[in-house]
């Protein structure tokens, strides 16, 4: 594919099939009798951007025939106040899937936050537990194991690129090691086979690693950070970041339009990698619901 325009990976279309898929298995479930699958997006405080996304997460679920609601606390909220509303909602039979939107105000205690969630309900895949069954299973399962969101929606794109098992043997570089897309990124590449390499701001000769990488997946939010000629020709490359500039509005991690000349394969920001987010968060849910009330008819 060198010597080539890349193929532009089209995440908003690979999220409406998947979006589908999973509608599909809904309607399965509604026609077999089952509970209806419940997911409950928490949200602390008034923050815009946060307010909008967790509304895209409920409305994306209703969509699909998930039942999606917002959780709405007041800013002021303290730690014990927050653990309380998870309590409930990991003893409510109809709540299949939890969600407490990041960041939490400076008062209230996250990481107790996110370890109180009953770990078959975190469709986030941030607690503790659900964090040591990505890294202890050798072949990661999104079938039997909830994981983040944004990694697994990269690998479902990167499945559409190179097939089942074609991912075996390459070498992956990834760029930032956040709890969130790093590390766990990091640990589904090794069970599809990969030779995994993580960088972060302390890696030495970083444009040179990145030239050897046949998978890169830059997640470490600064604007165009991998130029063109960082990039082996051919490679597939998918941009994490999403970045607004002024004057440019939101560009990536990656120099989209210096390296779409170089790789084989590339998402783009917007378009590429977010819109799976939220469809791997509904996949999340159902694997949740599977979790808790058993496989589907």
């Amino acid at each position: 594919m060198a010597g080539a325009m890349a193929i532009i990976i089209d995440g908003k279309a690979a999220a409406a099939g998947l979006r589908q898929g999973l509608a599909s298995e809904v309607r399965a479930i509604e026609a077999a009798g089952g509970p209806v699958p419940g997911l409950r997006v928490v949200i602390v405080g008034d923050h815009p951007a946060s307010r909008t996304y967790v509304r895209t997460k409920t409305k994306v679920a209703q969509e699909i025939g998930i039942d999606g609601a917002l959780v709405e606390l007041p800013a002021t909220v303290t730690t014990a106040e927050l653990l309380a509303v998870v309590g409930e909602l990991n003893d409510d039979p109809t709540t299949h899937g939890i969600l407490v939107q990041l960041p939490l105000p400076a008062q209230v205690d996250a990481a107790r936050i996110l370890a109180a969630i009953d770990p078959a309900k975190d469709v986030d895949g941030f607690h503790p537990l659900n964090v040591g069954r990505l890294f202890a299973s050798s072949r990661p399962s999104a079938e039997v194991l909830l994981v983040p969101c944004t990694p697994l929606g990269c690998m479902h794109l990167l499945a559409g690129v190179h097939g089942p098992g074609g991912l075996s043997g390459a070498h992956a570089v990834v760029l930032g090691r956040s709890n969130i897309v790093g590390k766990p990124m990091a640990a589904l590449l090794l069970g599809a086979d990969c030779t995994v390499t993580v960088a972060h701001s302390k890696t030495r000769d970083l444009a040179g690693l990145c030239r050897s990488a046949d998978v890169l997946v830059a997640a470490v939010g600064r604007p165009r950070l991998v130029q063109g000629d960082w990039l082996k020709p051919g490679a597939t490359v998918l941009d994490v970041g999403i970045n607004r500039v002024e004057g440019l509005g939101l560009v990536g991690d990656v120099d989209f339009e210096a390296a779409v000349a170089v790789a084989g394969a590339i998402t783009p920001v917007p378009g590429g990698v977010g819109p799976m987010t939220v469809a791997s968060l509904m996949r999340n849910t159902l694997t949740a619901y599977r979790l808790q009330v058993g496989a589907l008819a």
